[in-house]
């Protein structure tokens, strides 16, 4: 696309002397009164949808004055220069415009790029397209492998010739948005959702579509809906869909974050959403409405606030004081969330982690290391139902995806219980819940603090479904078309789950092992890729049993090594305590070993890496301890060596747990007795 070497332009040639974002005009263009554009204008008397013709031109779109050195989408000769352009002069009319734009098409140019490299809104370029005649076709892709012919639909688009078959008719369709491929283990359990709201639309007489292309799920199987689209999960993607199957409802809750980032930019297309209303949506998503509607309804949460500065970030942690947990807004995982403690720790984290979210607002809260909790909460708008209630085992810090959690809660006493169904049920309320909604809380010294509310389907959906046998999909789909009313959440007594004679405990599986040099440490970012559930009569049996399933090899003696950071060294002591009357032999390196001798345990000194032979890492390779215990420690060097033995843990077969919290499940679960064996519902 080039221009004269006078102009400058971001890629789309221009006459001389211009300098232009893309698809500007004739100089009587801009923006006349008269002209009838979409956006990228044209003289009053050229025939033209929007991107600029010449006053005599007669097209239908983005056509250019024949002086004009441009692709089609030309500028006002005396334009602001921009860029540096190539030297060649090329003269581009109405037809060689609707070429270019085709071509671009073809290769896979999204509305979304072309609109950044022109300076258009992606509205613009999609109205200017479609009125050149340039959309998206549908191709049936070939399930058979050419043995005969195949009839499945299963679809994806494209721009090179013409569907293979008409939408079919149907007075009922609904489309559901599925989660995309996003990181590991973050699709399988959105899926879930993804799939049953499909099922139930089908069973309540809907021709349900899905979007998806995230091949390693249920829902781009080609016969759990009635069509589906494999493409991305973006704007330009679901309007394509829309276009071609007619206009029906989306319904964008099933999908994770992924989905639910599109809510603003589909409302502004005029898509119909079934569920929350995008208003509500936006107060969830946006920090500083969310914060105004928590004030208004007295709910407390931690302090803190949403920036946009490093300068602002730091006056923010200082006035709530370290340590805060500051992580980017819209992003789902947990992923560039951290906890840090000091002035130099956040400059370092904003040097790093916030610019690759330039776009999203940084949240920065005081750090609560309190007890966890979660709900799944369903509504219809004016009723609401929680099916149960779940308290993460390890404390606040750790993502709720590695976590682990136990339903009904063990810790939590009822008036905190009844803190957290109180602040959910006035939330949904005022956010006019309809369909799925995720809460989180915090708890410290009897008083509860939300976190988030994420108003969506949450990856503890399945998990949650399956202990209470409330079909939470489901009832949030029926909820959603007006296909039924939810009962109260005063019909579940005390919003616990019908099956309180059992216990369910949820753990995260990791992929360590097979992916090298990965960090093992819990943290605040999601590193977990499945997840495993252990049901019991007994919190004891329900841990043993979902810990063996998430791999951890649980001995019942032997050698424990621990390795604490100095924040954890006191409460260390208590559970090296506990390991020894059950009558494993203490190991420490130094530090923590002067802990333990101090408070009259025996123990065995390791010394560090290169402190002396056998060292840490001879003991974990040479598997001379068969549990490690090892806290994360903020003092660099410290975590050099902390990565090195985890990591050699892994690689070796022994149980490495970071957290405390783990610790004293581990302890916990040695103690169960006999276990229930009995089917799931």
């Amino acid at each position: 696309m080039s221009s004269h070497p006078d102009s400058a332009t971001t890629g789309v040639s221009s006459h001389p002397h211009d300098a232009t974002t893309g698809m500007s005009s004739h100089p009587h263009d801009a923006t006349h009164p008269d002209s009838a554009t979409t956006g990228m204008s044209s003289h009053p008397d050229s025939a033209t949808t929007g991107m600029a013709s010449h006053p005599h031109d007669a097209t239908t779109g983005m056509s250019s004055h024949p002086d004009n050195a441009t692709t089609g989408m030309s500028s006002h000769p005396h334009g602001t220069m921009t860029a540096t352009a190539t030297r060649r002069d090329v003269n581009l009319g109405a037809g060689d415009v609707a070429q270019l734009l085709r071509r671009a098409k073809e290769w896979q140019f999204s509305d979304k790029f072309l609109a950044q490299i022109t300076g258009l809104s992606e509205a613009q370029v999609r109205a200017g397209r479609k009125a050149l005649g340039i959309t998206a076709s549908f191709k049936m892709v070939d399930t058979c492998a050419g043995e005969f012919e195949a009839h499945t639909p299963y679809f994806y688009s494209t721009y090179h010739g013409v569907s293979d078959r008409p939408a079919p008719q149907h007075p009922k369709k609904a489309l559901v948005l599925g989660s995309g491929p996003i990181r590991i283990g973050q699709g399988i359990e959105f899926d879930y959702s993804a799939v049953h709201a499909v099922k139930t639309l089908r069973a309540l007489g809907y021709y349900a579509i899905i979007l998806n292309n995230n091949p390693e799920t249920v829902s781009t199987d080609f016969d759990t809906s009635n069509a589906l689209y494999f493409d991305p999960i973006t704007t330009e993607d679901v309007l394509n869909v829309l276009e071609y199957e007619g206009d029906a409802p989306v319904l964008v809750q099933f999908g994770g974050q992924t989905a639910i980032n599109l809510v603003k930019s589909l409302q502004a297309f005029g898509v119909s959403m079934l569920g929350t209303p995008p208003e509500s949506i936006d107060i969830a998503e946006d920090r500083r409405r969310f914060d105004a509607l928590l004030e208004a309804l007295n709910i407390p949460r931690p302090p803190g606030r949403a920036v946009l500065t490093l300068e602002e970030a730091l006056a923010t942690a200082r006035q709530v004081g370290y340590p805060v947990l500051v992580r980017p807004s819209y992003v789902l995982g947990g992923r560039a969330m951290e906890i840090v403690r000091t002035d130099a720790e956040l400059e370092t984290y904003w040097h790093s982690a916030v610019l690759a979210f330039p776009d999203a607002p940084v949240l920065v809260d005081k750090y609560i290391e309190g007890k966890e909790a979660e709900v799944d909460l369903i509504g219809d708008g004016e009723n609401f139902l929680i099916p149960a209630i779940m308290e993460h085992i390890e404390r606040a810090g750790v993502h709720s995806g590695d976590s682990m959690t136990v339903v009904p809660p063990q810790t939590l006493s009822e008036a905190e219980q009844a803190q957290i169904r109180d602040y959910a049920l006035r939330l949904a309320k005022a956010l006019r819940v309809c369909g799925l909604v995720n809460m989180q809380f915090v708890v410290q010294d009897g008083q509860v603090y939300v976190i988030e509310v994420n108003p969506r389907a949450s990856r503890t959906v399945p998990y949650l479904s399956k202990i209470t046998n409330v079909p939470m999909v489901q009832l949030a789909v029926a909820a959603q078309v007006g296909a039924s009313s939810l009962p109260t959440s005063q019909s579940v007594p005390s919003a616990s789950p019908p099956t309180t004679q059992r216990i369910a405990v949820k753990a995260p599986v990791f992929s360590s092992l097979k992916l090298k040099q990965v960090e093992v440490a819990l943290g605040p970012e999601m590193r977990s890729t499945g997840e495993v559930m252990g049901i019991d009569k007994t919190y004891a049996a329900a841990l043993y049993k979902a810990m063996v399933a998430a791999g951890i090899q649980i001995p019942r003696a032997g050698n424990v090594l621990l390795t604490l950071a100095d924040k954890d060294k006191a409460e260390g002591v208590a559970l090296a305590r506990a390991f020894h009357e059950k009558g494993f032999h203490l190991y420490a390196t130094a530090g923590t070993a002067r802990a333990l001798q101090e408070a009259g345990l025996p123990v065995q000194v390791v010394p560090k890496i290169g402190q002396g032979k056998p060292d840490l890492l001879d003991y974990i390779t040479g598997k001379r301890v068969q549990l490690l215990v090892n806290t994360p420690s903020p003092e660099r060097r410290a975590e050099q060596q902390g990565l090195l033995i985890r990591r050699a843990a892994v690689e070796t077969g022994i149980p490495c747990l970071t957290a405390l919290d783990t610790a004293w499940a581990l302890l916990h679960a040695l103690e169960a007795g006999e276990f229930e064996v009995a089917p799931i519902g």
